[in-house]
């Protein structure tokens, strides 16, 4: 018996329902619907600060194209795009194009598509091998037009000299304030790119500064209550200075820090402080067997008075003391050995030291002593020779007019 609906067969009817119930097939080249298009908003959490923005204090980084702030995912999948009509490359997507099938009627099989190439890691570079540290004579210490490094026998005799000798001291004796017995004096560290960098926390945390410090795994440290710590970098010749040393357990602490570059002629913030109380380095001051070996101390020399007033002058940044300037020496004060005094009779260590003051005189740097002048010990140092300097008192200097006299 044949079945038949709204006069039709049944078969007829089936076929119908077949048809209008059939996907067609999917056009080349139709896209696919993104979870999210091009210029969609992207929410980032509390907290996070999205490329391009900045932190109150910090420089701006400029992000490259394409780039996405950190734990934020892109705007919309990237889509491999065709050149001049081109298929995109292999590095974007599978060599062989995906072939676009059609369901069949029935069909439950899904098409079978290429593998995705897995892509090969990068090999890890093994870590840079630093090399052999330079000899501190590898770096100018601050470039010859530096204040550190002029002559000053030239210069006028400052209106107020006789007042400030008499303030740091008429018949104190001049003082080498470093010696060969026990380290006297204030050493200094030859470091490189190799030695490990150290944080380091700070008595007058807002005038240091804040970098890893390369300490050796046994630093040399000035002996006295001061405890100044110098390292020089020579790989990169950049100085370190630490006042106030002092380590506990695998911690560094210090008064202060302040790091220089021997290159150039910076100096430290108008009233900040240093490794130093005038806010100046330490190292171009010192007295080292290096120049007098050579025969010549080609800059100025630190040296210490028993109280400063309450200023400075170029190129202190920083003052220590109280009182007017006017009856008290300000820091960066330079002085100079009277050209008229005879240093024939001394040895030839002596010599030296005494020619530099008078060529480039001494820079006022810290309250101690009076005319106490600052060096490096060294086994070299005659000790006995030396004690011929208290020879010379504060009578045989004279302060030099600096005026306009900077760097440069």
């Amino acid at each position: 018996m044949r079945l038949a609906l709204f006069g039709l067969p049944l078969v007829a009817v089936l076929a119908i329902v077949v048809v209008l119930t059939t996907p067609g097939p999917v056009a080349d080249g139709a896209a696919s619907a993104s979870p999210a298009g091009p210029g969609a908003s992207i929410s980032v959490p509390q907290g996070i600060i999205a490329v391009g923005s900045t932190t109150p204090g910090e420089p701006t980084t400029s992000a490259e194209p394409g780039a996405v702030a950190p734990g934020s995912e892109p705007a919309s999948p990237p889509t491999a795009s065709a050149s001049n009509g081109q298929p995109p490359t292999a590095s974007t997507i599978p060599s062989t194009p995906n072939p676009t099938i059609a369901p069949s009627l029935g069909s439950t099989v899904a098409p079978t598509l290429p593998p995705t190439p897995v892509p090969t890691a990068a090999p890890t570079a093994p870590p840079a091998t630093a090399g052999p540290i330079p000899p501190l004579s590898a770096c100018s210490i601050f470039p010859s037009g530096n204040v550190w490094n002029r002559r000053v026998d030239s210069l006028p005799v400052a209106s107020n000299s006789a007042t400030m000798i008499a303030a740091i001291g008429l018949t104190a004796a001049l003082h080498p304030d470093f010696s060969n017995a026990g380290g006297y004096g204030i050493p200094f560290n030859v470091v490189g790119a190799s030695t490990p960098r150290s944080t380091v926390s700070f008595e007058y945390d807002d005038e240091s500064d804040h970098v890893g410090y390369p300490i050796p795994a046994a630093p040399k440290i000035e002996g006295s209550s001061d405890r100044h710590l110098l390292m020089i970098d020579t790989n990169d010749c950049t100085l370190y200075e630490l006042f106030a040393a002092s380590k506990s357990g695998q911690a560094w602490s210090a008064g202060s820090g302040a790091v220089w570059d021997l290159g150039s002629n910076a100096l430290r913030p108008a009233s900040w402080t240093s490794a130093d109380a005038a806010g100046l380095p330490i190292l171009p001051g010192l007295v080292r067997w290096s120049d007098v070996a050579a025969g010549a101390i080609p800059h100025a020399i630190r040296f210490t008075a028993p109280q400063t007033c309450d200023g400075y002058i170029y190129p202190a940044r920083h003052e220590a003391g109280s009182g007017s300037c006017s009856s008290r020496p300000p820091m960066g004060l330079r002085v100079r050995l009277k050209a008229s005094v005879d240093i024939s009779g001394f040895g030839p260590q002596s010599r030296v030291v005494l020619t530099a003051l008078k060529q480039y005189g001494m820079l006022l740097a810290d309250n101690g002593s009076p005319w106490y002048i600052t060096g490096a010990p060294d086994s070299h140092w005659d000790d006995d020779e030396l004690h011929d300097l208290g020879q010379i008192s504060g009578a045989d200097f004279e302060v030099v007019d600096t005026t306009g006299f900077v760097n440069g």
